[in-house]
């Protein structure tokens, strides 16, 4: 169940299992909204398949995307944090499978486990990074350097070089007119990138995408691949505290009284020094 998800693929199997039980299998169509600004937060998403847009609307009609969750993120993650209340429009950009849960689900398995708790506000860090930089993106970067951006960060979350998208739905994504994304779109197919037919583009030269997109591209993914490298060693707090509680005991110990350490060079029953004990501490 937790295979295509990274971050429930993430989770031990204490961790999951709290989880586990109340998740829902979910289809997403393209273009379905699932909260606007301000609606309470009635379901959390850990996306598979699917990738979800988190859109900021104006007063005008216009909008443009925050940021872009997939099968590395969850979707209303804040909620485990009391954040109820959807900061921005959620609307599925591509269409596919994922799992729900309900808010206090998360939020009372976030209470019940230090290792998840710090998951899910690591990931909500990595999510507001994405937005910072697609911030500086969209007010310094061209078009056509933001078009190959947000394409090959599509393509990473959907794993597919084929992207369901209409020129008109680019445009509202990147907050430009759709003339504009029309003239970068031709400009990339001349230059043998993608191939666009109404309603479809296809990435043809990954190669040529990459060099074409800006920084910002390298960097997001250096924010996710940075998550997901915390996510593979989690810290076992139970034994940290264990360790903790020996070291204490042992300072408490008169000096006088003997070892039941052997004078042997058992490497078994040697305790750890007190160093060793504090930089284990520190390290979760």
């Amino acid at each position: 169940m937790a295979g295509q998800n990274l971050i429930l693929q993430s989770l031990s199997a204490g961790d999951l299992g709290l989880l586990e039980p109340h998740l829902k299998p979910v289809d997403l169509r393209q273009q379905k909204v699932l909260y606007e600004a301000g609606d309470a937060v009635n379901l959390v998403y850990f996306p598979y398949t699917a990738v979800v847009s988190l859109v900021v609307s104006l007063s005008t009609g216009e909008m443009i995307e925050a940021a872009m969750v997939g099968r590395d993120g969850v979707v209303a993650a804040s909620a485990a944090m009391d954040g109820k209340v959807s900061l921005s429009r959620a609307i599925v950009q591509i269409g596919g499978t994922g799992m729900t849960c309900a808010p206090d689900i998360l939020k009372k398995a976030a209470l019940q486990s230090e290792t998840f708790h710090s998951l899910l506000m690591r990931h909500e860090q990595t999510v507001y990074a994405q937005a910072q930089q697609s911030a500086a993106c969209n007010a310094t970067h061209t078009v056509e350097t933001r078009l190959a951006r947000w394409l090959l960060r599509a393509r990473d979350l959907s794993q597919n070089d084929t992207l369901p998208f209409t020129q008109e739905f680019l445009g509202e994504m990147l907050g430009v007119r759709r003339t504009s994304v029309s003239l970068v779109a031709h400009t990339l197919q001349q230059a043998g990138m993608i191939k666009y037919s109404r309603g479809r583009i296809q990435i043809v030269n990954l190669e040529a995408l990459t060099d074409t997109a800006c920084e910002c591209y390298g960097t997001i993914r250096k924010h996710y691949a940075s998550l997901a490298r915390r996510q593979i060693d989690p810290v076992d707090f139970d034994a940290v505290r264990v360790l903790q509680h020996e070291f204490v005991n042992a300072r408490r110990r008169p000096a006088e009284e003997p070892s039941r350490c052997s004078d042997g060079p058992d490497r078994h029953s040697r305790k750890a020094s007190p160093t060793s004990l504090l930089s284990f501490t520190k390290t979760g």
